[in-house]
């Protein structure tokens, strides 16, 4: 199904509304067509997301579906009164019934990153990002003391955009480093990381995905043969194995479901959500 449009409609960045909404769009079987209208912070605004909103429901011949996270109670008004679509007001859902159950009044902010320039995690999630690209694949060994967490693998595994995520979700710093013919000859972790063993996560892949991805990047080469995928796989695996680390297959998994499993493992002692 895919003849249903679906409008995100906020006065910040709209990251809530629409991170909310797929989440429960997941659960059915739909590839909407999806409509971003952020920094809908205006009544004027909000009338121009009002007309394309009712222009979508009169071509199509169904109501759009509408997810909000709108703070000012004047923009509100102005798409609850005239929207033509199924209207879900996440705010007024969940906020106004924590409001009657806490006894006390919300302070409406409009967005996460409002008065980002005064936030002291916000300065550490963009202190955790650098420190990640910094460690991406190895670069450099220095302050690895201050990870909290380094992945390992073979190359190609998913071990960076894991950092990564894990940097701007939860403002870890997180390094990474690749597990190379030369690691495996020696059969041991690569000596920079023999004093950080518990900070050490490891990510494994099966070797035909990871031959396939491997051909995207270097066709018909040795580094992204199936045998020479298959020895690095079985090589990295059974070095995890003696040096006591955990790891996982990123084969089937999504990064969020690899970073949510590495945090219940590590446990770092600071989490920024």
């Amino acid at each position: 199904m895919t003849d249903r449009t679906v409008f995100f409609i906020s006065d910040g960045t709209g990251i809530t509304a629409e991170t909310f909404g797929n989440a429960i769009l997941a659960q059915f079987s739909m590839a909407p067509r999806h409509v971003r209208l952020p920094f809908t912070d205006t009544v004027d605004k909000a009338h121009q997301a009002v007309r394309q909103i009712n222009h979508t429901a009169e071509l199509e011949g169904k109501r759009p579906i509408v997810f909000t996270t709108l703070v000012n109670m004047e923009v509100l008004k102005v798409i609850t009164e005239n929207c033509k679509g199924m209207l879900l007001d996440m705010f007024g859902t969940f906020v106004n019934p924590l409001e009657a159950e806490l006894g006390i009044k919300s302070n409406h902010r409009i967005g996460r990153f409002s008065d980002v320039s005064k936030s002291q995690a916000y300065t550490d999630r963009i202190e955790a990002i650098n420190f990640s690209l910094e460690h991406d694949d190895g670069q450099t060994h220095r302050d690895l003391g201050q990870a909290d967490v380094i992945l390992v693998g073979v190359s190609r595994s998913g071990k960076t955009p894991t950092t990564l995520y894990l940097a701007m979700q939860y403002g870890l710093k997180a390094a990474n480093y690749p597990l190379i013919p030369e690691d495996f000859e020696r059969r041991q972790l690569p000596p920079a990381l023999v004093e950080h063993r518990k900070k050490i996560f490891g990510l494994s892949i099966q070797p035909e995905r990871l031959s396939e991805i491997r051909n995207e990047r270097r066709p018909n080469s040795k580094y992204a043969s199936l045998e020479n995928c298959r020895m690095e796989v079985n090589e990295a695996e059974a070095m995890m194995r003696r040096s006591g680390i955990r790891w996982l297959s990123s084969t089937t998994k999504s990064i969020e479901e690899i970073a949510t499993t590495i945090l219940q493992e590590i446990r770092p002692e600071r989490l920024v959500y």
